[in-house]
């Protein structure tokens, strides 16, 4: 709920004009006219997957259509959305809003002037300019309607808390550490994070921690990118190479666990230079209080020339693992020693 409510907070800002409720994906709710907005497909499917749900748990003679904006035929969205014989309630998801022809702009802006009774239209708009006078109208109040923001969740605290709320939707406890393994397995995708989250809900019979993540996902290459980096970072230099070696054995790819070094090194950075409460450093940087507080253990014996030195050379050895190096193992392998070593090259 937090996060639902937090991606609908952040993309209102920019509404704050709007004369009909904004709320976030999971406070959807039926109204004649139900305008989804956002990139965030993912939450988008959940929130018009919930509203057809409670629909039908209300009504199980509901009638569903749908309709893609960007292919319209000429009636197509009266016809649908009519009463018919027996007068069932009617769900019309349209598509493709941001792709729409003229003539459904057309017909969609009459139909918001006076909507036919019993009928829930959801109108699906993934961004962009196109579709604009339309989405104006419905902002507007025309038709009676609810805005549902399902913006990108592009924050690793975002999609913490909306594997939290997953979790707790359930009722069921997973620890921190396992909360910040499971969406470091996953970042990149919300529906797989999704789905990590709905399998562990219902496999694992006890708390959930870090131990059931690794043996449920342990074959993540970015858990697997991100122990060798924690490990390195600490100066458990043969641990760290070890992890290394058992992440490439297994197929991982040198490239993310390059970007789980940058990750965890650009956090020390700009932590290791801010002063405050590790909530106020965590607002102006865009971080949760916990990455705060691990990067400032991170940065015990660390210094700021130590830090520069692994910055420069992350940057060399991405380079060298896309294509610059004729070794990207070995310059892994170097990066993970001058990590281990606080940013001086046992080489140099």
């Amino acid at each position: 709920m937090a996060a639902a409510r937090g991606s609908a907070k952040s993309a209102g800002r920019a509404k704050m004009q709007a004369a009909i409720p904004q709320l976030g994906w999971a406070d959807v709710r039926p109204a004649p006219i139900v305008l989804v907005s956002g990139s965030e497909t993912f939450l988008a499917e959940r929130a018009i997957r919930r509203l057809r749900d409670f629909l039908k748990s209300e009504d199980p003679s509901l009638e569903v259509n749908d309709i893609a904006a960007d292919s319209y035929a000429p009636g197509e969205l009266i016809t649908v959305a009519s009463p018919s014989l027996f007068g069932e309630p009617r769900l019309v998801r349209i598509s493709q809003v941001e792709k729409c022809t003229d003539q459904f702009m057309v017909e969609a802006l009459r139909y918001l002037e006076s909507p036919p009774e019993g009928a829930y239209v959801v109108f699906r708009h993934g961004g962009g300019v196109r579709g604009k006078k339309l989405l104006d109208a419905i902002r507007s109040g025309t038709g009676g309607g609810v805005e549902i923001i399902c913006a990108e969740l592009k924050r690793d605290t975002e999609k913490s808390e909306f594997a939290a709320a997953e979790f707790k939707a359930a009722g069921r406890r997973i620890t921190g550490s396992a909360l910040r393994a499971l969406v470091g397995a996953f970042s990149d995708d919300l529906a797989e994070l999704a789905a990590a989250c709905s399998q562990l809900i219902a496999d694992a019979s006890e708390e959930i921690t870090e131990q059931t993540v690794a043996k449920y996902y342990g074959g993540r290459v970015e858990t697997n990118a991100f122990e060798v980096a924690d490990s390195a970072i600490a100066g458990r230099y043969g641990e760290a190479l070890i992890s290394l070696r058992q992440a490439l054995d297994s197929g991982a790819d040198p490239v993310p666990i390059v970007a789980a070094f940058a990750m965890k090194i650009r956090t020390m950075a700009k932590v290791s230079s801010a002063r405050g409460a590790s909530s106020q450093i965590a607002q102006q940087f865009g971080l949760a209080p916990w990455q705060v507080d691990r990067a400032r253990r991170d940065l015990s014996g660390w210094t700021d020339a130590g830090l520069g030195r692994v910055i420069q050379m992350l940057a060399e050895t991405d380079a060298g693992v896309k294509g610059a190096s004729r070794d990207p193992v070995f310059a892994l392998e170097r990066l993970v020693s001058v990590v281990a070593a606080r940013g001086i090259d046992p080489a140099a």
